[in-house]
């Protein structure tokens, strides 16, 4: 479990590399990518212990990932994951997630 969180972040870390909204927003599955294993490549998470982020409200989805960013929400992976993220990078993984029909 370990691995697959870790390659996860690798993955994630690499599709962070875009800058600005534009590269973000062509870019979507690469910086997606790392949200896959947990959430579901779809946003439908496989795992009852993990929400669905699939069609999921996008000011909710920002202010959830805002949270983990700062740390004023707990939650170890998750803040690994986005610890490094630009606010036009939560932006964009946002609203490509609540752009995916819900399931």
């Amino acid at each position: 479990m370990k691995a697959a969180i870790f390659f996860s972040a690798l993955l994630f870390a690499a599709g962070l590399s875009l800058s600005g909204s534009a590269s973000a927003q062509q870019s979507r599955p690469e910086l997606v990518s790392g949200c896959a294993p947990c959430h579901g490549a779809d946003g439908v998470s496989r795992s009852g212990a993990v929400p669905n982020l699939a069609g999921q409200n996008e000011p909710y989805l920002l202010n959830q990932l805002r949270a983990f960013h700062t740390g004023k929400r707990a939650h170890k992976e998750m803040r690994y994951m986005s610890r490094n993220m630009t606010e036009q990078e939560m932006e964009a993984i946002a609203a490509y997630f609540s752009s995916l029909p819900p399931r």
